[in-house]
């Protein structure tokens, strides 16, 4: 068992959950309640990591975070090394990989408040923060909560953009998941089904936190 690659799996995801929390209630929330021209195209670039090959995603990061990249270049200034193969490179990777598990279901659950609630907000002098905070997260917590765990569960087994951006550096870019391929490709497949087992049940354990939550939340709102 490979420790080290697990406990990088569960920072990497923490991290990730963590950025893409207030973009998921604030991103999610201006999409369900407004309309503007080109609002189908930004929805389908939020999708588009869904659809699009790892590989492919990974390829353009690559570009987008090397050396000679405007990103790259500022970041090498700043910090004294390079985005790629690097767990900063990561976790900007899976923020962006994450980010339709992040936006869809937070944006699903506050398209579900009806608009009068919304109104009755205003009406009681609500400002749009305190409204946030009092009416609309209440409503919309178990889509938000939902967003959270797919996003989490998603980075713990995500491969494709993990290798291409980060490698397999261990302590640095080395996750759960690049360990099981470098123990498969090793013939070691005893590790790689202990590995395996261990992030099965850590996604499996997530998933139905999830559910069981969103339900007694569903139950003490009604």
């Amino acid at each position: 068992m490979d420790w080290q690659a697990l406990w990088l799996s569960l920072r990497l995801a923490g991290w990730t959950v963590v950025l893409l929390l207030p973009v998921s209630v604030l991103f999610g929330r201006f999409l369900a309640w407004h309309e503007f021209r080109g609002k189908g195209l930004v929805e389908a670039l939020v999708m588009l990591p869904l659809v699009l090959p790892p590989t492919v995603i990974g390829f353009y990061l690559l570009g987008g975070f090397g050396a000679g990249s405007l990103l790259g270049d500022l970041w090498q200034a700043w910090f004294g090394h390079g985005l790629v193969f690097s767990f900063h490179g990561l976790l900007i990777a899976s923020v962006l990989v994450n980010l339709p598990f992040a936006v869809q279901p937070a944006q699903r659950a506050f398209e579900a408040i009806p608009r009068q609630v919304r109104e009755a907000s205003r009406c009681c002098g609500m400002g749009p923060w305190q409204a946030l905070w009092r009416v609309d997260l209440p409503l919309a917590w178990p889509g938000v909560l939902t967003a959270m765990v797919l996003s989490f569960a998603h980075t713990l087994g995500e491969f494709g953009v993990v290798l291409m951006v980060g490698g397999s550096i261990p302590g640095e870019t080395r996750t759960i998941a690049i360990a099981i391929y470098d123990r498969v490709q090793a013939f070691d497949t005893a590790s790689a089904g202990t590995m395996s087992a261990v992030l099965l049940m850590i996604s499996l354990v997530a998933i139905a936190l999830t559910f069981a939550m969103s339900r007694r939340l569903g139950r003490r709102l009604d």
